[in-house]
């Protein structure tokens, strides 16, 4: 007869000291402020922290709790958002204004607290006010813990690669109405020796040859999907919206604003110089800028005067967009790993896309028939309750009414040929009410959603995001979504996991997450103006029955509106 051994007491308080000195608490402070900065031959004020654009890159391990000073030395009310983070139980720190928080005043501060667990990879951070992302934005590395691998051999250096977008003018002169297209892409901060006057404000990464090393990509775009290469070199994605993927070899990345993506890049070719390069995906009817940002990729010892360029994807190239976002898969074995729920205990169908509303008084608009453009989810188009006395979170937390209502509708209230492009200037569809309306949702229920993309007004592919959680991407398609027909294509297996998805032009996805923590948290477009516009809602999740499942009390330096 077997006997069981039981390990000494001192083996597991050894393993619960090991288990607490991996986790710490890492500390930054952000001074927000104005500051002139020189691009594509002009002086420009920009929005920016601690002077730096883009801004500092945050580097966790899993399991360290972050705390960032935010000081508010700019005119513009501002609140940050740590873009992916999953907030358990800290959603006062998510930052959506008016969402989770009033906004951080001028001359004010506020400190962001929260822990970082389950979750390792690239995320970033981003001003969550206004068009303040433009300027506003820094990478987040999460590393595992000390002594933990990665899902992939150890790289031997990670660069951040920040995509972005650059203006004439600063992007506060702006309103959501007239929210032109950039005049420059850049990596880093920088967009390189195809525009004017930047021949030496070019991003230049030096490498040895033989070598491995992991590119963080992050879209920070307002606007624009992206596409990336670097010449004669092959890229292994093997994370996305930091979560582990099966390593996938590709020659081009595809990613949209708030994705992140990271590669392997193996510097296995001759001796030399090679352009990275980003080109835009376009998918919309409307103006937008065509032009191409690189930097270089230096091996060293490369005496190279004419570097190698990629042959960029044709803008509008949705076949390629399409395979690279539906060829990714998750990887099963991976760290933080979860089975996608069988049981789904609350469907929801959203169709969204612009709409119109009636101009203003006084105002001029440049919608159709003197109207002015706005967005929608089914038929309800999103307002901030900016003029209220308390965010959606606090009127969550106190239970007070007046501020949002919870009958955010499961479908939209008319089915028609969502994707039928005769269909995208009828005006008996163009119009929807503003509301600020949201979906109750019961603590750890499972929720399955038909994201439906509309071609009203114009048939875009829309990155759509959901705060506070991933959740696995089953399927997607072009075309209105049929149950019948496409329920057959779910992956229940190896799905991948995400915090934004790219829903196709004039297509749709389904996507399902656990509703496992307590309080509000916004869905919504992230192209900037659409957001404005009212594409999106929020989940109020209720409090479970327990401590650990209940939201805390807000912190006593809560912004107040």
């Amino acid at each position: 007869m077997g006997h069981l051994t039981l390990a000494p007491a001192w083996v597991f308080i050894l393993l619960a000291v090991s288990s607490v000195a991996s986790a710490g608490i890492v500390e930054y402070t952000f001074n927000v402020a104005n500051m002139t900065i020189h691009r594509l031959c002009n002086n420009q004020v920009i929005t920016a922290v601690n002077d730096q654009f883009p801004g500092p890159t945050i580097r966790v391990r899993e399991g360290d709790t972050l705390v960032v000073h935010v000081l508010n030395k700019s005119p513009y009310n501002i609140t940050l958002h740590w873009h992916g983070i999953f907030q358990l139980l800290s959603g006062w720190a998510d930052g959506p204004e008016y969402v989770t928080q009033c906004p951080i005043r001028p001359n004010h501060n506020f400190t962001y607290r929260f822990k970082i667990e389950g979750q390792e990879g690239t995320l970033w951070w981003h001003a969550h006010a206004s068009f303040l992302r433009a300027t506003v934005h820094g990478a987040l590395f999460i590393h595992p813990r000390r002594n933990h691998p990665y899902a992939f051999p150890k790289p031997y250096d990670q660069v951040p690669i920040v995509l972005g977008e650059w203006w004439k003018s600063n992007v506060m002169e702006f309103n959501d109405q007239t929210l032109t297209p950039s005049v420059a892409f850049m990596i880093n901060g920088l967009p390189g020796d195809l525009y004017n006057c930047s021949q030496d404000q070019m991003f230049k990464l030096k490498v040895k040859p033989g070598r491995t090393y992991l590119l963080r990509i992050i879209n920070t775009n307002l606007i624009s999907q992206m596409f990336f290469k670097v010449a004669n070199h092959r890229l292994t994605v093997v994370a996305i919206d930091a979560v582990y993927t099966t390593p996938y070899a590709t020659n081009v990345v595809v990613i949209a604003p708030g994705q992140t993506t990271d590669v392997l890049l193996k510097t296995n070719q001759p001796i030399g110089s090679y352009y990275m390069a980003a080109s835009i995906y376009n998918t919309i009817l409307a103006a937008f800028d065509n032009t191409i940002t690189r930097g270089l990729v230096v091996y060293e010892g490369s005496k190279s005067t004419t570097p190698l360029m990629p042959i960029m994807p044709l803008s509008n190239d949705t076949k390629t967009a399409n395979q690279f976002y539906t060829e990714l898969t998750g990887l099963v074995d991976r760290p933080h790993w979860r089975q996608c729920p069988n049981e789904v205990d609350e469907k929801m169908f959203i169709a969204y896309g612009l709409n119109l509303a009636p101009c203003p008084q006084n105002e001029t608009c440049f919608g159709p028939q003197q109207t002015r453009v706005s967005a929608s989810m089914n038929n309800e188009s999103f307002v901030l309750p900016s003029q209220k006395k308390m965010s959606m979170l606090e009127a969550f937390y106190y239970n007070e009414s007046g501020i949002y209502t919870k009958d955010f509708p499961n479908k939209p209230p008319l089915e028609f040929d969502y994707t039928n492009t005769n269909n995208s200037l009828d005006f008996s569809l163009l119009f929807a009410p503003k509301s600020t309306k949201v979906k109750k949702l019961k603590y750890n229920s499972t929720v399955e959603i038909v994201l439906q993309n509309t071609a009203l007004l114009d048939p875009e592919n829309h990155p759509i995001h959901i705060h506070g959680f991933n959740f696995f991407v089953l399927a997607q398609g072009f075309g209105n979504f049929n149950a019948t027909r496409d329920r057959v294509k779910f992956n229940f297996v190896n799905p991948q996991m995400r915090n934004t998805i790219a829903v196709p032009q004039g297509g749709w996805a389904v996507i399902r997450f656990k509703a496992n923590n307590p309080g509000i948290w916004l869905i919504h477009c992230h192209v900037d103006n659409h957001l404005s516009w009212g594409m999106s809602t929020a989940f109020e999740i209720e409090n479970g029955h327990t401590p650990s499942s209940t939201l805390p009390p807000p912190p006593p330096d809560l912004p107040t509106c």
